[in-house]
C-alpha cells in the first residue's frame, strides 16, 4: 500500500516515505534532522499498535503536521474516532487514488494556511507591557525574537539581571507552535544539584528518604511545550551532563528509575554570566554550551536603551495609577532628565520599582524630580570633556576609560564588550591584565 501511495503521489510533487512499523514513524517526526512533514497518511488497522492510538499521539508530538487516516468501507464510527482523536481527514478503502491527491492536497493547504494565520497573529501580538522599545537594540531584539520564535531551536538569552529574559522567553513560546502548551520556569540558581536533578526529571517511589511517592519532573510537565531554563550558569558542575545527555538522546530517567523516558521540549536557556569566560575558567562545560548557544539572544541593558527609559517610565506611570487610584498622568521635565541621567544598574525591574515609588509618593499629576529616589536625584552623569587649556590626556588613559565605559554599558560581560570594540577576547583580557598591573 506504501509503494501504491507512493507511485501516485509522486508524480504530483509529493516526496513519499513509507513505514510498516508506527513506532518508526514516530521516531522519524519526533528526529531534529527529519525534513518538514506537510502530511501524515495512516491506515486505522496496524499492526501492534491501534491507529487511533498513533493519531492521537501525533496530533500531540506534532500539532502542526495534519493526519489523513484510512478507514474501512462503510465505518463511518471509525471516521468519527479518528476526527475526535484529532485526524484532519479520512479516506475509505478502497482507496481512490484520485481523491486521496485532493485529500491530500486540501491537508497541504489547510496546514499552509494554518501556518499563515499563526504568522500573522504573531507578527500583530503587542510586546509584553515590559517590553516596549523603539531603540535599536531593541529593534534588533524583537526581530530575532520574531524569527527564532517558529523554529523549534534552542535560544540562549544573555543580558544583565533585570533586562527581562524571563518576558523574551514566554514572548517567544507564545509565537511559537507551542503556544498552546505549557511554559514552565524554573531558576537553576534556586535548588543545589541533587534537588535540581529530581525537580527536572522526576523521582520515582523510594528513590531519596522523603520520596514517598512518585513525581514528574519539569521536562513531563513541559511536554510538547517549553522548558525555561533560567540562570543555567548557575547550574552545579554535577548536573550538567545530566542535563547535556537529556537534551541530546531527548529522553530522561527520572531519579531512582531503571527506564528513559522520550520528551519533547523545546529549551529556552538565560543567563546574565559570561558563559564563554565560564567555558574557558571550567565552570561551564563546553559541549552544554554548544548545545544551549544555538542562538544567542542578548538583551541590551536600559542604560543603553535611550529614550525607551521614558516609554516604559510612562507606562509604569499608568499602571500604579491606575492600581493605586491617583491622578498620576506623567512624568515632569526635570524628573524625566534625571531618568535619562541615571544608569540603572537594576535596570528595567528598578525603573518599576523606582516608578511605583514615585507613584505612590507624589502629591501632583506628575511624577516630581523630589518624587524619585536619592540616588537617582543626586546622580550625576559621567561625561569627558577636555577644555583647549586642560592637559591632554594620553591615547592610553583614553583606551583605559573607553574600555571601562563599554563593560559598564554591558553589564562586565567581557564577550559582548570585545565585540563592541572591535577586539578578539584574549586581547582583551591582555589589555584589562595591562591596565591592572598599571593600577598596582
Amino acid at each position: 500500500m506504501g509503494e501504491l501511495v507512493g507511485g501516485a503521489m509522486g508524480p504530483k510533487g509529493y516526496a513519499v516515505e513509507a513505514f510498516s512499523e508506527p513506532e518508526h514513524a514516530l521516531e522519524t517526526l519526533q528526529s531534529p534532522s527529519q525534513p518538514d512533514v506537510a502530511v501524515l497518511l495512516t491506515d486505522l488497522q496496524l499492526e501492534g499498535k491501534s491507529g487511533l492510538d498513533l493519531c492521537r499521539r501525533i496530533c500531540e508530538l506534532r500539532p502542526d503536521v495534519p493526519v489523513v487516516v484510512v478507514t474501512a468501507f462503510g465505518s463511518m464510527e471509525s471516521a468519527v474516532a479518528a476526527i475526535r482523536a484529532g485526524a484532519y481527514d479520512f479516506i475509505a478503502k478502497p482507496i481512490d487514488l484520485q481523491e486521496l491527491g485532493l485529500i491530500l492536497q486540501r491537508a497541504v493547504r489547510h496546514r499552509e494556511l494554518t501556518r499563515e494565520v499563526h504568522r500573522l497573529r504573531s507578527a500583530v501580538l503587542p510586546d509584553p507591557e515590559d517590553m516596549l522599545g523603539s531603540s535599536a537594540g531593541m529593534r534588533q531584539v524583537f526581530d530575532l525574537m520574531s524569527r527564532v520564535a517558529t523554529s523549534d531551536a534552542t535560544v540562549l538569552i544573555t543580558g544583565e539581571s533585570g533586562t527581562g529574559k524571563e518576558l523574551v522567553a514566554k514572548a517567544i513560546h507564545g509565537r511559537s507552535g507551542r503556544s498552546h502548551r505549557a511554559f514552565v520556569p524554573v531558576n537553576c540558581a534556586a535548588m543545589p544539584g541533587t534537588l535540581l536533578e529530581s525537580e527536572l526529571f522526576g523521582h520515582t517511589k523510594g528513590a531519596f528518604t522523603d520520596a514517598r511517592s512518585a513525581r514528574e519532573g519539569l521536562f513531563q510537565a513541559a511536554q510538547g511545550g517549553t522548558l525555561f531554563l533560567d540562570e543555567i550558569g548557575e547550574m552545579p558542575m554535577e548536573m550538567q551532563p545530566k542535563l547535556l545527555r537529556a537534551l541530546q538522546d531527548r529522553a530522561i530517567r527520572p531519579v531512582g528509575g531503571d527506564a528513559e523516558m522520550p520528551v519533547d521540549v523545546r529549551i529556552l536557556a538565560a543567563t546574565h554570566r559570561d558563559l564563554e569566560a565560564q567555558v574557558e575558567a571550567g565552570t561551564f562545560r563546553e559541549d552544554l554550551f554548544y548545545r544551549i548557544n544555538v542562538v544567542q539572544l542578548p538583551l541590551p541593558p536600559l542604560r543603553a536603551r535611550g529614550n525607551d527609559v521614558l516609554l516604559l517610565a510612562q507606562k509604569f506611570v499608568r499602571k500604579y495609577a491606575s492600581k493605586y487610584g491617583k491622578p498620576v498622568t506623567g512624568v515632569s521635565g526635570p524628573a524625566a532628565q534625571k531618568l535619562l541621567d541615571y544608569e540603572w544598574p537594576g535596570n528595567v525591574r528598578e525603573l518599576e520599582n523606582c516608578m511605583e515609588r514615585a507613584v505612590t509618593l507624589t502629591r501632583f499629576d506628575q511624577v516630581m524630580v523630589d518624587d524619585l529616589p536619592e540616588k537617582v536625584q543626586r546622580y550625576q552623569a559621567a561625561h569627558l570633556v577636555i577644555a583647549d587649556d586642560a592637559p591632554l590626556p594620553t591615547l592610553e588613559d583614553l583606551e583605559r576609560r573607553y574600555i571601562h565605559k563599554v563593560l559598564r554599558a554591558v553589564g562586565g560581560n567581557k564577550t559582548q564588550a570585545a565585540k563592541v570594540l572591535g577586539l578578539d577576547r584574549k586581547t582583551l583580557y591582555r589589555k584589562l591584565e595591562r591596565i591592572e598591573e598599571e593600577r598596582a
